[in-house]
């Protein structure tokens, strides 16, 4: 279940079918049930610009932006893939696909074959004493609000924590923002307060309530927090 990074193992006391590389490197796919994480590819494109031009009114109001002082140029897929793939293999970031397997666990597909339905990222990774990370998602409308997500975000959390050690996972989400605050709530993010004007988010600078977790917070894992019965999640063909 896993690209690159050392040997595969599942963690001792997981749910089956579990399985987290020894060591970090990129690229690294891994997988909780019919929910994979993988690097994004140049033949993902088509799928990418379909479900990003179909979910626009949903992550629109969502949807970082740049301040109007900034210099930016929109970048092509592949350019930004080139940079976005560059920061990972600099061990700065993770831009994960989130993608699901219909299969799974009956006739699960191989992971580079398994359908792009959105994105979790983990970036701001820092190394030395801080040890931490900032972590961002969005899924296609049509399979929002079961439970994939949560799971996404678990399995994140936990190879951050498990394989690359870090400390401290903070997620960012605007007050207005259900959705993501019911994510942080079944995964039991602890609250830290606002921050005004934060990011710049669909065209202004945007308040947002800061969560965090911390590995010692969280010893067993998400993955056994959120999915305690071992049952991971599937998705109905």
């Amino acid at each position: 279940m896993t690209d690159g990074g050392g040997s595969q193992a599942p963690v001792a006391g997981w749910p089956t079918g579990v399985v987290l590389p020894s060591r970090h490197s990129w690229p690294v796919t891994v997988r909780a049930g019919a929910v994979v994480l993988r690097p994004l590819t140049r033949r993902d494109e088509p799928a990418w610009d379909q479900v990003r031009t179909s979910n626009y009114a949903w992550t629109c109001e969502w949807d970082a932006t740049m301040p109007p002082d900034a210099e930016h140029h929109p970048m092509p897929y592949r350019s930004w893939l080139r940079q976005v793939g560059k920061q990972a293999k600099a061990g700065q970031s993770l831009p994960w696909a989130l993608a699901v397997d219909p299969g799974w666990p009956g006739c699960p597909e191989s992971t580079e074959r398994t359908r792009l339905v959105g994105q979790v990222t983990v970036s701001n990774i820092l190394a030395g004493s801080a040890r931490s990370a900032v972590i961002g998602y969005w899924i296609d409308e049509k399979l929002a609000g079961r439970g994939l997500v949560p799971a996404a975000v678990a399995l994140a959390c936990d190879y951050c924590w498990q394989v690359m050690r870090l400390h401290r996972i903070e997620i960012c989400i605007r007050p207005e923002n259900a959705p993501s605050l019911r994510v942080v709530e079944k995964l039991g993010f602890r609250e830290e307060g606002l921050r005004p004007r934060f990011l710049h988010i669909n065209g202004d600078w945007r308040d947002h309530r800061v969560f965090a977790l911390n590995r010692d917070e969280v010893p067993g894992g998400l993955l056994n927090r959120i999915f305690p019965d071992g049952q991971l999640p599937r998705l109905n063909r």
